[in-house]
């Protein structure tokens, strides 16, 4: 299930699919055809397959929203991938500042709201078939914006939180550390919820069940990739320029110059932008801290991998 079809382009990202979309499909199918068997005088199953063609279209919106906020912030998409729960857009790198990540991840839900107003908007100018669908398309929309912006990462909503969090404290970490938690805990949440509710109706579901069982696998999955990723940038901001210099060796011939302050990510890029053996380490009053090898950094890098 991890392999995914490449079926085009769009907005400048390769449009994959994942096997498992079609067969939420499927069941998406059977399940919405039986509850719009008395809402329509057409075959419900031709009416199901047209709700389930436009619920995948308005998450396809939903992710394109987040394609062109972060184009606009000059980021680099490389791919959306629609999948069994949903969407996912691939971006390169990360949010410079916490209004940029705000927004990447905001536009989203925003995005499945207005589709899911505009729906709820015009289905009472339409009666029958037309009017059924357009409800329903509303109703899911809006569910689908919600859920995302429960506060929990890996959905939207923890990335809103993460931002927030990061702008007030000035400590993007610990936005990410609170988020990933609240992610964790919402997994958890939900399978009680919806076994709580199974074990109180008689006429439960267990597709129930097992939808709440892979939506909490798949928050938990995530928060825990998040931490994951957390730990590993919580050593790499252990990389200090200062720390790394060596202060006997004379600055070699072709040295190029680095703030002595620089640590983490933004030593990786600036060393990144400005390839060089050697780099001479200045304070902010431009005395000399020391030289700084790349070799140096190399080695310390590799202990936090």
């Amino acid at each position: 299930m991890n392999r995914a079809w490449r079926v085009g382009r769009v907005a400048g990202a390769d449009l994959l699919i994942k096997p498992s979309l079609l067969i939420m499909g499927v069941v998406l199918v059977v399940v919405f055809a039986t509850r719009f068997d008395d809402r329509t005088s057409t075959n419900p199953y031709v009416l199901a397959v047209a709700f389930v063609v436009g619920l995948y279209a308005s998450v396809l919106v939903h992710e394109l929203a987040h394609v062109v906020a972060a184009r606009g912030y000059g980021m680099t998409v490389q791919s959306v991938t629609l999948h069994l729960l949903g969407g996912e857009t691939l971006i390169e790198g990360e949010s410079r500042t916490p209004l940029q990540e705000l927004w990447v991840a905001g536009v989203g839900p925003l995005a499945s709201a207005a589709i899911g107003g505009a729906c709820l908007a015009v289905d009472d100018l339409f009666s029958g078939t037309v009017g059924a669908l357009l409800t329903a398309m509303g109703l899911v929309n809006l569910l689908v914006a919600a859920f995302n912006l429960i506060p929990g990462l890996p959905l939207d909503g923890g990335r809103v939180l993460r931002a927030l969090i990061w702008g007030v404290t000035g400590r993007e970490l610990v936005g990410i550390r609170v988020a990933a938690w609240i992610g964790r805990i919402a997994a958890v949440a939900v399978l009680a919820v919806v076994a709580g509710l199974l074990v109180a109706r008689e006429d439960g579901y267990l597709l129930d069940l097992v939808v709440a069982i892979l939506v909490a696998g798949f928050l938990w999955t995530g928060s825990t990739q998040a931490l994951q990723r957390l730990a590993s940038r919580e050593r790499l901001d252990g990389l200090v320029a200062r720390e790394l210099a060596d202060t006997v060796t004379p600055v070699p011939a072709g040295a190029l110059e680095l703030s002595a302050d620089l640590r983490g990510e933004a030593l990786l890029r600036a060393i990144s932008a400005r390839p060089a053996d050697h780099y001479v380490l200045t304070e902010t009053d431009g005395t000399v801290a020391g030289v700084l090898s790349l070799t140096a950094v190399d080695t310390a890098f590799r202990r936090t991998t």
